[in-house]
C-alpha cells in the first residue's frame, strides 16, 4: 500500500463488503482507527462484528454520541468520563439540574438525530499546554489531561461542535451505529471518591443489531423480576435495617433456613474432603494486621480501629491471618502436610455506600474460607481437589454452565508482584495442569494476578445467561514468609510451606443472592424454606390437616398448615405467590381415604395419591438434592 494508507484502504482493496463489515483495526497488536494512517510497515488485523473487541469500540463510540447529544441539549453540562462496560457504556456528567426520565427520552432522540448526520469520528492531536488552556473551564478534563496526557495527546471530534480528550480508537462514523438504548441515570462520585463532587451517570446499552439489543432488554426485564432485593422482601427472606446501617444483612426465619442448608452442606463437605473445621474471633490486635500487611495494603477497606485498654483492635477483613496462627501454633512435619483449615467465618469490610448492592456487595459477610498449607510436591493435587470441590458445589446447587480464568503475573517486569520467578513458575504451572487434569477450560489473563500469587477464578452462568464471579483458588507466597511459617522436611531441615486460599461460595450472602435470582425465588425442594403447605378445604378437615402436617414433619419436611377460614383457591394462590413447591389439598374424601390432592407450583394439579406415596416422592427430591421439579 502507498504511504499514507489507512486500514480502511486495505479493507477496500480486498472487498467493499469487508470494508462495510469492519469496525476497527489492530496495528501491530494495538487497536487502531480504520481511518488513521499507518506510520510505517505494520502487521494489520481487520476486526469485524465477530470480534469481541469491536463491540467495546462500538460502545465507546456510542458513549461519545451520548455526550454530544447532551451538550447540544444542555450546553452548560461538564463532561466526566464515558467508558464501555459489560453490556453497554455510561457517561458521567456534572450538571446542576437532575436528569429526568423525560430528559433521557429527549437525549436518546437527539442521539438518533446526530447519528443520521453520518458524522465522522476524527482523531486530532493537541499539545498538552494548549489542551490545558482550552479545557480551563472544564476542571475534570483538566485533571484527566494533567494525569494521563503526554506532551501531545489525542482528541476526537464528532462533527464541528464536539471534541473530547480521548485515546480512542473509534468507529469511522456514526453510520455504523445501529442500536442503542438509554437505561437509567444514577449518582456517581468523580473517580469513585465520595469526597469529590457527585455527578450524574447515564447508563446505556448498545449492540450491533436491534435483534441483539431486544434480546438483551428482555433479559433486563427478566432480571428485574428476579432481583433478589425485591424477592427477598416479597418472600420474607432478608432485610437491611436502616437503624442498624447499610450493607448489613438480616436473615429472617425463612432466609435463615436456606442459609442453614447452605452452611450445613458446606461443613459436611469440609469434613468429607479432609478439611479441619476451625472457628476464629471477629477482632484482633492491629499488630496482627500489620504483620499480615493488611494494615498497609488493605487499610481503605477496613473499618476504623478500636482503642481498647490493652491495645488497638481491628475488625477482621480476612480470615487468613487467623488460620495462619492456628497452623503456626504447633510445629509441623512434612508428614503432617497438607493441613486444610476451613471456616465459615464472618468478615467486615468498609465498602463505600455507593457500591453497596443488596446481598451482592455488603459490609459484613460470611466467607466459606479455607487455607491449605502444603509442600511443593502436593500443590497440583491440592489445586485439583479445590477445582473438583468448586465443580461439585456448582452442580449441587443447580449450575451446569461455568468457565474459569487463570490470572498470571507479568514476569516480574513491573516489580508490583511478590515472590521469586521459580515460585511463580511452579504455581502457574500447577494451576494450568490442574485445569487440564479436571477438564476445565481456562482462559489465561496476563498481568491480573494478586500481588502475592496467581489465581483461578470460576464464573458460573445463571438461568438467564448472566455470569457471576464465584469460586476462587489463590496462591500466596507472601503470608507464609511474613509469619515465618515452617515445616520440618524429610531432610530434617526447616522449609516454608506453600499456602493456597480457597473460597467456593465466595460469600454466603453473595451466593444466597445469586441463588435467589437463578431460581427466581422458586427454590428446589431441598432448599425451599417451606416445602409443603397443607390446605384443608373446610374447617372440618383441620384436624386431619394438622395430623398430616405432623406426619410430614416427622418425615423431615418443612411444612405449614393453612387452616384459615378462607376459600381453598385463595390458599393455593397465596402458596403460589410464596413459591412453595407442593400444595396438598385435603377435603372430606381425602381425609377418609388417607390421601392427598397434590398440586405443584409449576405443573399444577398432580392428582390424588396416598400420603405414603407423596412422602416417598418428596423425600427422593430432598435426599437427592434435585435442582429440578
Amino acid at each position: 500500500m502507498p504511504a499514507g494508507s489507512r486500514p480502511l484502504d486495505v479493507a477496500l482493496a480486498i472487498s467493499k463488503r469487508l470494508a462495510d463489515d469492519c469496525i476497527v483495526a489492530k496495528v501491530n497488536g494495538e487497536l487502531w482507527d480504520l481511518t488513521r494512517p499507518f506510520t510505517g510497515d505494520a502487521q494489520l488485523q481487520l476486526l469485524t462484528t465477530k470480534d469481541p473487541e469491536s463491540l467495546d469500540v462500538y460502545r465507546h463510540s456510542t458513549a461519545h454520541l451520548l455526550a454530544a447529544a447532551v451538550l447540544e441539549l444542555y450546553p452548560e453540562t461538564k463532561l466526566g468520563i464515558g467508558p464501555f462496560i459489560e453490556n453497554g457504556f455510561y457517561y458521567d456528567f456534572d450538571r446542576a439540574t437532575a436528569f429526568t426520565p423525560d430528559d433521557l427520552e429527549k437525549i436518546e432522540k437527539k442521539m438518533w438525530e446526530i447519528q443520521a448526520r453520518n458524522l465522522t469520528y476524527d482523531r486530532v492531536y493537541t499539545k498538552k499546554e494548549e489542551g490545558l488552556t482550552k479545557y480551563a473551564h472544564e476542571p475534570m478534563k483538566v485533571e484527566l489531561i494533567t494525569e494521563r496526557a503526554g506532551e501531545v495527546f489525542s482528541e476526537y471530534t464528532l462533527g464541528p461542535n464536539f471534541i473530547d480528550f480521548c485515546r480512542g480508537p473509534h468507529l469511522p462514523s456514526t453510520a455504523k451505529i445501529k442500536a442503542f438504548k438509554l437505561l437509567n441515570v444514577s449518582g456517581a462520585y468523580w473517580k469513585g471518591d465520595e469526597k469529590r463532587q457527585q455527578l450524574q451517570r447515564i447508563y446505556a446499552t448498545a449492540w450491533f443489531t436491534k435483534k441483539d439489543q431486544d434480546e438483551f432488554l428482555l433479559r433486563i426485564e427478566e432480571a428485574k423480576k428476579r432481583d433478589h432485593r425485591k424477592l427477598g422482601k416479597e418472600l420474607d427472606l432478608i432485610s437491611i435495617q436502616e437503624l442498624a446501617g447499610p450493607g448489613l444483612i438480616f436473615f429472617h426465619p425463612k432466609g435463615g433456613i436456606i442459609r442453614k442448608a447452605l452452611e450445613d452442606w458446606m461443613r459436611e463437605q469440609y469434613l468429607a474432603r479432609g478439611y479441619s473445621l476451625v472457628y476464629t474471633p471477629h477482632v484482633a490486635r492491629l499488630d496482627l494486621w500489620k504483620t499480615s500487611g493488611h494494615a498497609n495494603f488493605y487499610a481503605d477497606n477496613m473499618f476504623v480501629p478500636m482503642e481498647l485498654d490493652d491495645a488497638t483492635y481491628q475488625l477482621k477483613p480476612m480470615n487468613c491471618p487467623f488460620h495462619i496462627l492456628i497452623y503456626a501454633d504447633r510445629q509441623k512435619s512434612y508428614r503432617d502436610l497438607p493441613v486444610r483449615l476451613g471456616e465459615l467465618g464472618t468478615v467486615y469490610r468498609y465498602e463505600r455506600s455507593g457500591t453497596l448492592h443488596g446481598l451482592l456487595r455488603v459490609r459484613g459477610f460470611c466467607q466459606d474460607d479455607a487455607h491449605i498449607f502444603c509442600r511443593p510436591d502436593q500443590v497440583e493435587d491440592e489445586v485439583i481437589g479445590c477445582l473438583e470441590f468448586a465443580r461439585d458445589t456448582l452442580t449441587t446447587f443447580g449450575f451446569t454452565e461455568y468457565e474459569a480464568e487463570i490470572s498470571t503475573w507479568d514476569g516480574g517486569a513491573s516489580g508490583k508482584y511478590d515472590g521469586e520467578p521459580a515460585q511463580w513458575e511452579l504455581a502457574e504451572n500447577a494451576l494450568r495442569n490442574a485445569c487440564d487434569r479436571v477438564g476445565l477450560k481456562a482462559k489465561v489473563i496476563a498481568d491480573e494476578a494478586a500481588f502475592y500469587g496467581p489465581k483461578i477464578d470460576v464464573k458460573l452462568v445463571d438461568a438467564i445467561g448472566r455470569k457471576w464471579q464465584l469460586s476462587t483458588v489463590q496462591f500466596d507466597f507472601t503470608l507464609p514468609r511474613r509469619f515465618g511459617l515452617e515445616y520440618v522436611g524429610e531432610d530434617n531441615k526447616k522449609h516454608q510451606p506453600l499456602m493456597v486460599h480457597r473460597a467456593l461460595f465466595g460469600s454466603v450472602e453473595r451466593f444466597f443472592g445469586i441463588l435467589v435470582e437463578h431460581y427466581a425465588g422458586a427454590f428446589p425442594m431441598w432448599l425451599a424454606p417451606v416445602q409443603v403447605v397443607v390446605c384443608p378445604i373446610t374447617d372440618r378437615q383441620n384436624d386431619f390437616a394438622h395430623a398430616l402436617g405432623q406426619q410430614l414433619k416427622d418425615a423431615g419436611m418443612r411444612v405449614e398448615v393453612d387452616d384459615r377460614s378462607e376459600k381453598v383457591n385463595l390458599k393455593i394462590r397465596d402458596a403460589q405467590m410464596q413459591k412453595i413447591p407442593f400444595m396438598l389439598v385435603v377435603g372430606g374424601r381425602e381425609a377418609e381415604a388417607g390421601s392427598v390432592s397434590v398440586r405443584h407450583r409449576k405443573h399444577g394439579d398432580q392428582g390424588v395419591v396416598p400420603v405414603a406415596e407423596f412422602i416417598a416422592r418428596a423425600k427422593q427430591l430432598i435426599d437427592t438434592k434435585s435442582s429440578t421439579d
